[in-house]
């Protein structure tokens, strides 16, 4: 089935697995989802993500974190912020904080899918894709 939104299609799966306490999401494959998902890995959000071949298809297999018992979730909340009707953009002076700091902004930039604090210290603005927090 095709989506108008396969990066909020994404993070909704990811949502979903999270309250339902899964270990494992699988997500049809691209090159934007795969740089999101490196994106969540590298700053822990989640524990591992493999591209898995089932068939003519690729997905991407997302292992989730949680905390000592899976009553403890590592991620607390993901939100699309730029949607295909309405594109957000922002530029390196008014680039978004996630609770003061404590989330992560992911931001699509001429330098690749990168987050907010790579995003300043690289002196680029883009297009802010989501929050994880």
């Amino acid at each position: 089935m095709s989506t108008s939104d396969p990066i909020a299609d994404m993070l909704t799966r990811i949502r979903n697995a999270n309250t339902a306490k899964h270990d494992t999401v699988d997500i049809p494959a691209s090159k934007m989802k795969q740089a999101i998902a490196d994106i969540l890995l590298a700053e822990g959000y989640v524990s591992a993500v493999d591209v898995v071949k089932e068939g003519n298809f690729d997905n991407i297999r997302i292992t989730l974190k949680y905390g000592k018992d899976k009553n403890e979730k590592v991620i607390n909340g993901l939100r699309r912020i730029s949607k295909p009707g309405l594109r957000i953009y922002a530029d390196v002076e008014n680039m978004p904080r996630v609770l003061g700091g404590m989330g992560t902004a992911i931001i699509s930039t001429n330098k690749g899918v990168i987050t907010d604090k790579e995003a300043r210290k690289q002196n680029v603005g883009g297009e802010v894709i989501a929050f994880v927090w």
